[in-house]
Parts: structure tokens; sequence; C-alpha cells
């Protein structure tokens, strides 16, 4: 570590250089683990839902099982005993060492970048990939991006800690590692970038300054996670490079507004599930290290008795774990499902994830969020067809788009979800609508927010704190504020201490400028100069202006902005300062006092909130 201290002294790398070979570094991490949480995922469902219940999960068209395994038994309720023993494990493992990991990583890290200094406590990634892995491996309901995004901003926070960097330096080396993580485990890097700086804010507002770190980071880690996969299917999208649904008529459009509106209502409905699922095992008069087990538990029920009440269909067990084959299908061949199918593994979902994620269980949320909204859009198409078969002849392509809207408008991060979704499916035909109701239920859900650490913009984030104090200043200027209309005492310089003394006694005015012959300042004294004199009248007929003056004082022009007119009122501790004339040196204009400046950034500040809440 020494080493890359003195190599980044050594070749001055301070800016563009430095964050590359930072980012590089993070980007080869996060893709080894994106590949070790990969490979003990599949490990742990290999050896428990597959080796006790018989039960292999359907996966995505693009994924590649590590550990293909066929058993020649199915035992459903042995799915809830997996998931209860999973459920005990990673609570267990969560709650003793890191109780930071449990729940969604991803907000585990906006919180560390907003309210923590970036800092993430160097154990909590590996506690984080190990009880995710149980999590999901054992049948539980979440996704696989919290964890590693975890897994890559906490390393970013300690190599940044390591070189003893700045804790802005932490905040961006931590977000280019969240990217990192994202950008490998769905092959995404374009989509993992974005998602670094978008997913940090609530509002349409962005961490530019993550971006190209997180770029760079995101396609080194994916360049090195897809060198764990078969060549054969290293570049195809995780759903598969079949999906090719095109935008038929601008006469859909409605029928995607209806869509983003329906999106909307279960996105209200999910978040409402999951916060108030926090809330119960919360109040649980329990150890926590027990909660993530019942939550488990619960989920495994309710999911194994859909498979019973509806004829022993596999397809409703798609409510258990990542849930990506059956959106597989929902994105091909929905008709092959029907409308209460998908209805009903969105649903369920949203209730197994409530219980998995909500009782402390590791695991993402986006995940379950692609396959609620793709299989609400499966739905919605399939009903469409059913009464306009002719204009709706693809309701697989109201599934993509339902991917894309659902998560962007509770995650409060549409442009990102746009590009993962266009990656995931490699469906680029559907760009406009995909637009159209992303940005619908953008604005629809503004109350209902996935990720409770969100702050609304910069100005809110306890990261930007203070750099919104320049800003506001920056764009005031010193003439829409000094007192060019207040009759102020000037002082002749040859004026003695004697009439000063008097002419001070009917004013309230506390600096003086003193002036020449010219009427130019030359110098400035204030009250409490005087007083310093009042013991001693001897000197009241010697002593003059010019004596008891500054005369290499500090002063503004009508041009400088409020930044520097603060600057210059804390660097000597005054409460006025004079304005003179830029143009004509020493002509005085005024008086600013220190007051009005604040109470000006006070005013600005208020109305800049209120312009963001409007």
């Amino acid at each position: 570590m020494k080493r890359l201290q003195k190599l980044l002294k050594r070749f001055e790398l301070h800016s563009l250089g430095k964050w590359i070979l930072l980012a590089s570094l993070i980007g080869f991490v996060a893709g080894l683990g994106a590949i070790a949480f990969d490979v003990l995922g599949q490990f742990v469902v290999r050896y428990s839902l597959t080796e006790f219940a018989g039960y292999q999960p359907l996966d995505a068209a693009g994924e590649y099982n590590r550990f293909e395994h066929r058993s020649d038994f199915f035992s459903p309720w042995m799915i809830v005993v997996v998931m209860a023993v999973g459920g005990l494990l990673s609570g267990t493992l969560v709650y003793a060492f890191a109780p930071e990991a449990e729940g969604a990583g991803t907000d585990a890290a906006i919180d560390a970048f907003h309210n923590k200094r970036g800092k993430i406590r160097a154990r909590i990634p590996f506690i984080k990939t190990l009880a995710s892995a149980i999590t999901l491996g054992t049948g539980g309901s979440g996704g696989r991006e919290g964890p590693i995004a975890l897994i890559g901003a906490g390393f970013g926070s300690w190599l940044a800690t390591r070189l003893k960097l700045s804790n802005r330096e932490r905040r961006v080396l931590l977000a280019a590692g969240m990217g990192a993580g994202i950008g490998a485990i769905f092959r995404a890097p374009l989509a993992g970038a974005v998602f670094a700086g978008e997913i940090l804010y609530s509002d349409a507002d962005l961490e530019a300054d993550v971006i190209v770190p997180a770029a760079t980071a995101s396609v080194i880690a994916y360049s090195v996670y897809v060198q764990s996969v078969p060549v054969q299917s290293r570049f195809i999208p995780l759903f598969g490079a079949d999906l090719e649904h095109t935008f038929v008529s601008p006469l859909q459009l409605p029928a995607y507004v209806v869509l983003a509106v329906v999106l909307f209502v279960v996105g209200a409905v999910y978040v409402k599930t999951l916060f108030a699922s926090q809330a119960a095992f919360g109040r649980l008069p329990i150890i926590p290290h027990l909660r993530p087990a019942i939550g488990a538990t619960l989920a495994g029920i309710f999911g194994v008795s859909l498979y019973h009440w509806f004829d022993r269909d596999l397809n409703l067990l798609g409510s258990l774990g990542t849930g990506y084959g059956v959106l597989q299908i929902a994105l091909t061949t929905a008709d092959q499902l029907g409308i209460a199918c998908v209805l009903l593994v969105a649903m369920a979902k949203i209730l197994t994830t409530a219980l998995t994620i909500g009782s402390g269980g590791s695991g993402g949320v986006f995940g379950p969020s692609m396959v609620i909204g793709g299989c609400t859009g499966a739905a919605v198409g399939l009903t469409l067809q059913r009464f306009w078969p002719e204009l709706f002849s693809e309701p697989e392509a109201f599934a993509v788009v339902g991917m894309a809207g659902f998560f962007s408008g509770i995650a409060r991060a549409p442009i990102s979800t746009i590009i993962m979704v266009r990656a995931l499916t490699g469906d680029y035909g559907l760009l406009l609508p995909t637009m159209l109701v992303s940005t619908l239920t953008f604005m629809f859900s503004q109350h209902f927010r996935l990720y409770r650490n969100q702050p609304a913009t910069r100005m809110e984030s306890m990261a930007h704190r203070g750099d919104f104090i320049v800003d506001v200043l920056e764009g005031l200027i010193v003439g829409d504020l000094y007192q060019k209309d207040r009759k102020l005492i000037l002082i002749p310089e040859g004026m003695t201490l004697d009439s000063i003394v008097h002419r001070l006694a009917y004013t309230n005015q506390d600096y003086f400028p003193v002036v020449d012959a010219d009427q130019k300042m030359v110098g400035i004294f204030s009250d409490d100069d005087v007083r310093a004199y009042l013991y001693d009248d001897t000197l009241w007929n010697l002593a003059v202006a010019r004596d008891i003056m500054v005369d290499n004082f500090l002063y503004l022009t009508p041009e400088d902005d409020l930044n520097t007119a603060l600057r210059r009122f804390t660097s000597h501790n005054l409460d006025e300062l004079p304005v003179l004339d830029p143009e004509r040196p020493g002509v005085f204009l005024g008086m600013l006092r220190r007051k009005e400046t604040i109470a000006a950034y006070n005013q600005r500040l208020m109305e800049l909130k209120q312009s963001s809440e409007d």
C-alpha cells in the first residue's frame, strides 16, 4: 500500500490518471468478488435445495450453471426446511459479526456515502457475500445487486482509507466500487457506471464526480467477471439474445400510460409491504439472529403453498429465490403462463421478498423488482391482447417495459434502469415506450422510495454539506446588496479626534471611512478604535483621523460575489466592509454588512428549497 502511495506521488497522478488507476484496482477486485459470489451462491443451491429438496430453480437464458445436477426426486416441503436453516445461518452470521450487512446492501452503501464519510467496515463485504449467498442459495427471495454492490463499495472504501485519501475521494471510490459490482454481475458496465451516480439521490440529481471512475471500474470488473463464463455464453444478455420486440404504433402509447399507472400502484404496495415487514420483525421480542429464519420459513411456506393450491405449477415457485426463470418465460412466451399465473407470481414475490429482506435476510431488492415489474407488465400485455389482439400481438413487450418502469419509479433511477434493462434483455426496439413509462413512474412515485437513505438532492446530502454555501453565495453579487442610499459619515483624514468623538455621539454608525481632499477613501476606523483614546483627553486635539485609521484595509467592489465577501468578513472577523468603485480607484460607494450577506444567503437557500419541493 505504501508503494502505491509513492507511485501516486511520484507520477503526480492527482486527477484523472489517479482515478483511472484506483478505479481499475477496484474494478479488478469487484470482478473477482462477483465471480466468488456467483460461484458460492450456485454452490449453496446445489448442496442445499437440489441436494435435500430435489429442486433446481429455473435460470435465465443467459445464466451459466456451474453445478448442473438433475435430481430424481422432488420434495416441496423440504424447500421450507432448507430456507429455515438458511435463514438461521444467515442471521447468525450477520448479527454476530456485522449487523450493518442485514437487508439490502445498496441502501447500506448509500448510507455510508452520505452519512458515514464513505466508510464501510472491512469485514462487511465478506459477511455480506457469505450471508447473501446462503440466503439466496437456500431459496430466499432477493436479488444479487445489493450484495455485489456492497462488496465493490466496501473495497473502494477500504482502499481509500489505506491510502489516506480525503473523505470526498473515499466517497468517489465507494461509489465506483458499487457501480463495478453492478456492471459485473449483470454484465452491464454502462448501466453500472450510471447507476453509481444516479442511485445516490431520489430526485433528478446525479453525482457527476463518480461517473468516470465508476465507468473505469465497471469495465474492468465486467472484463474480469466474464472470463469465468464459457465463451459461447460470455457476451449473451442475461435474458438471452432472442428478445426482439418492436414498438408497432403510437396507438399503443395510451396502453403504456395505463401500464405506468398499474406499475405505480404495485410499486407503492411493494414499498409499503417491505417497510411494514421490517417494522413488524423489528418489534418481535426475540434476538435478531432468529428473525431471518422466521422470515425465510414464512416465505417458504407461502411459496410452497401456492405451488400446491394451483395444481402443482412449478412456475409459482418463482416467488422464491431470484425468480429469473419465470421472468424469462414472461419475457419470451407469456401466454404459456397466463394472466393468473404472472399476477400470482408478482403479488407473491412482493410478500416473499418482504418476509425475506424485511426480516433481516441478506439480499438485494433490484432482482425481485425486475420479476415483479416484468410479471405485472406481462399481465397487462396479456389482458390487452385478449381485447385487441391485432394491436397488442406481443404481450411480452409490456413485460420488458414493466421491468424498467417498475424499478425506475421506486428506486428513483430512471436513466440507469433503462440502460440496465436494455443490457439484460438485449432488446432495443422498445426504447420509446420504456422511456415514457419510466418517466411516468418516476414522476408518480415521489413518495414511495425503495432506498430510505437517498436524500432528495445533493443540497440535502451530508456529503455536500458546505458545498452549496459557496454555490449559492457565488450566484449573488455585492452590487445587489450593499447600502447605496444609506447616509454614512465620511471622515476627512485631517479631522481631529475631538471632532470625531463629538460626531460619534450622535450616530449609530460603527465603521467610518476616511477620505482625502479628493474624497477618495484612504483608510477606515471603527468606534472601538476611538474608544481607546477616550480616557486621555490630552490627545483629542493632537490626534487626527489619519492617526487612528487603518490604511491597509479590506474592501469590495460591486462585481464581487458574496462568497468573496464572506471570506473577507471571516478572515479578519469584520462586521462591515467598504465598497469601492473599480473604475475609479478610491471612490467610496457604500458599505456591506456581514449580517446582510448571511440573510441574503438564507433567503436564497429557502427559495431554492421551495423550488425543489414545487
